[in-house]
């Protein structure tokens, strides 16, 4: 039985050694190289040829004091990434819900959806473009309205955080809004039925109906966000950010780049992209732990 199970399965089989084998090779085989977080690592001598550290290069990165300033960005952009894209989605779906005319709601969605297809290298173009202090449509609007003056939205370190919050919620909000729009779908129509029975208008049946018929799902992608905490959007700031808001815009992944990439700094920046991993690992268990006792949720 096992064997004429195994001749009918073989060509889904087959069908997933391509992506097997991509995963072994682009993210198991390079893991190896985690061994130079604890080397005084010299490309020329490989990672067998040099001298072996220890913690060394953790105890570097703990000292230095940008590195409380960088952990600490990362997680504030991160809080206010998840709370954003946990609220918008949710107030959008449930006021496109409302909406009657199909026409308009699927031409709402499909707009608001658009720019999740964006990559952010294609996006920051137009938003430093937008938001630019001396020819951007945003400065210009606002100093005809309200007389204000020029605003440095990505060269500001009080304004930046703000900036990278909420373009990246306006960037996938519209996925975010699909997904509870389907939660939306398995609540009984029943129950809105007898709620107008009741004398309940619309408020009361989104506080009382809508709102805990979508509270599963609402549970579950929070706690599934626990584990994203650290990547607060690496592909966004770096294309984004410049030296005059490293201060406040600075996360672990640029972080890591730069201490890799700009200082050669290959061991230490190892250590940091060790220690982001294994904080990562952590709060991914711990949200897949949560997910299944509050929102019945398995990933097998």
């Amino acid at each position: 039985m096992g064997k004429k199970n195994w001749r009918l399965e073989r060509p889904l089989h087959l069908m997933i050694l391509p992506g097997l084998l991509f995963v072994l090779i682009f993210s198991y085989a390079p893991m190896a190289g985690l061994i130079i977080a604890f080397q005084d690592f010299i490309p020329t001598k490989g990672m067998f040829g040099s001298h072996w550290v220890g913690l060394e290069h953790f105890k570097y990165v703990y000292g230095l004091p940008q590195t409380r300033a960088v952990v600490a960005n990362t997680l504030f952009i991160s809080f206010m990434k998840i709370v954003a894209g946990l609220v918008v989605p949710i107030t959008t779906a449930i006021l496109l819900n409302e909406i009657r005319k199909q026409f308009f709601k699927r031409a709402i969605q499909t707009v608001i959806y658009l720019p999740h297809f964006l990559s952010w290298v294609i996006l920051s173009g137009i938003l430093i473009d937008i938001l630019s202090p001396s020819s951007g449509i945003l400065n210009q609007g606002l100093g005809f309205l309200f007389g204000a003056k020029p605003i440095f939205f990505l060269g500001d370190q009080s304004w930046f955080p703000y900036v990278m919050v909420t373009t990246d919620v306006w960037k996938e909000f519209g996925f975010g809004t699909i997904i509870y729009l389907a939660a939306l779908t398995s609540i009984n129509p029943m129950l809105y039925e007898a709620a107008v029975i009741d004398g309940a208008n619309r408020w009361k049946q989104t506080l009382h109906i809508t709102i805990p018929g979508m509270f599963p799902v609402i549970v579950l992608m929070m706690t599934l966000a626990i584990g994203n905490i650290l990547n607060a959007g690496f592909d966004q700031i770096f294309n984004m950010y410049n030296p005059s808001v490293y201060e406040t815009g600075d996360i672990l992944d640029t972080y890591v780049y730069r201490l890799a990439f700009v200082n050669a700094q290959l061991s230490v920046a190892t250590a940091v992209g060790l220690f982001k991993s294994i904080i990562s690992f952590l709060l991914i268990s711990l949200s897949y732990i949560i997910a299944y006792r509050f929102a019945n949720y398995r990933i097998f």
